[in-house]
């Protein structure tokens, strides 16, 4: 197979308590005048066996959009060996305009910069018309100690099962700082009616005890390969706040597919420490309530497979169960009665009989509106030459400070790091 590996990044303006909207509320930024953990990563990527392109995409701010790409840049930049294409803002753009040319509309909601699902959509939109065959996601904080982790991305991948099913997204896991594939949570007293990494456990110790493959509850997004056949039929939800990934895992469910959890393959993920515990509760407090909700209209649509919450045992079936609001207010006080951000957990508490409920009850609908566009969009974006010249232009642009179109393409493509057999000329403008 011929996969590109993505790597989202978040670049802020400087280190803030308070995040944004809630879908621009993310588990981690890095301040622009930081170096971040990237580089890390990036440094990780040098021994794998057959790497190929790897996409960096850049989530930041929009008053320091340029000033983020530059910053991402210089660190790929000192990965000679590798070869990285930076997607900021400038390529969005590009990406935008080729849309409308082709009658699919801007769609920035949904394919863009700004909230996980979009940002992972972009990926999928960028993988296809670059031309590659399958999309593996890796996130910047983590680190490849594996030198067989692409091949081990790809085991199966495309393949059928004995019972004839093909395999067409997978997951490996997470080792955390200690090695240990087990979530860390505590079962305090406090998380009584929230016991979402005791039964996380239970189910990956399960999965760790079977076959190489098997069919999985749990979505890492950190350690994901799609085929394209999987990602040229189904998007991420651009509207959820959190959890896009195992959410991904139910939208492939309804709509026939399945993601397949792979037992041998791993990656560790060391990310730097949560600013406020309470303000990320409230996030996934969107992010549960939304899901819910959009569990329930999707079983009022006709042309799309029920999930239920008994087949997602034990996890995360029982949260996505009536009497999810009920928990999450209890959890919330509970917390804020013994956890030290007390206010932020009050303020949770809130969210869920409030503004959290209206948001999922506002925006349960609209993916599913999405997916109509979605297979439409990305067939007509993929391998499109046109933009493919005009992204690589603009990678090489940004890389070496060149004019593209006064300077020989072979040289610009070569500058930049970039496959010179993924376009054969970079001097065609993008409104041709």
């Amino acid at each position: 197979m011929n996969p590109v590996v993505v790597i989202p990044t978040y670049v802020s303006a400087r280190r803030r308590k308070e995040g944004g909207s809630v879908l621009t509320t993310y588990d981690h930024m890095t301040p622009i005048s930081q170096s971040g953990e990237l580089g890390r990563c990036l440094d990780s990527l040098q021994k794998v066996r057959g790497i190929g392109q790897i996409v960096v995409l850049v989530a930041s701010e929009p008053t320091i959009e340029n000033q983020a790409a530059e910053k991402v840049q210089a660190t790929a930049s000192q990965f000679p060996g590798l070869n990285v294409v930076v997607v900021g803002a400038p390529e969005l753009a590009l990406i935008h305009q080729r849309m409308e040319q082709l009658g699919l509309g801007k769609l920035s909601k949904e394919v863009g910069l700004s909230g996980y699902g979009a940002i992972r959509n972009l990926g999928l939109v960028v993988a296809g018309t670059l031309g590659f065959d399958a999309a593996v996601f890796v996130d910047d904080d983590e680190v490849v100690d594996d030198p067989d982790f692409l091949r081990r991305a790809v085991y199966g991948l495309g393949k059928l099962t004995k019972k004839g099913i093909p395999i067409l997204a997978k997951t490996g896991f997470y080792l955390n700082s200690e090695g240990s594939y087990l979530s860390k949570s505590q079962d305090k007293w406090y998380n009584h009616f929230w016991q979402q990494g005791k039964a996380f456990n239970k189910w990956i110790s399960k999965a760790m005890r079977g076959p190489r493959l098997s069919r999985s509850n749990h979505v890492c997004g950190g350690c994901l390969a799609l085929h394209k056949e999987a990602f040229k039929r189904v998007s991420f939800d651009p509207w959820i706040p959190r959890g896009e990934d195992l959410d991904y895992l139910l939208d492939l469910r309804m709509y026939g597919s399945d993601i397949w959890f792979d037992n041998q393959w791993s990656l560790h993920h060391l990310p730097p420490e949560t600013a406020s515990e309470g303000n990320r509760f409230r996030q996934d407090i969107y992010r549960w309530l939304y899901e819910y909700r959009k569990m329930e209209y999707s079983r009022t649509q006709i042309d799309l497979l029920q999930v239920k919450p008994s087949s997602l045992e034990p996890y995360p079936g029982p949260f996505l169960e009536p009497g999810i609001t009920r928990r999450i207010r209890l959890t919330a006080f509970l917390r804020s009665l013994a956890r030290p951000d007390k206010k932020a957990y009050r303020k949770a508490a809130r969210a869920a009989t409030g503004e959290a409920t209206t948001y999922a009850q506002r925006n349960c609908a609209k993916y599913f509106e999405f997916q109509f566009v979605w297979p439409e969009l990305m067939a007509r974006m993929e391998n499109d030459q046109i933009l493919r010249t005009a992204l690589l232009r603009s990678a090489a642009q940004r890389a070496y400070g060149v004019e593209a179109p006064q300077q020989d393409a072979a040289q610009a493509v070569a500058a930049a790091g970039i496959d010179p057999g993924m376009t054969s000329e970079i001097r065609l403008n993008i409104a041709e």
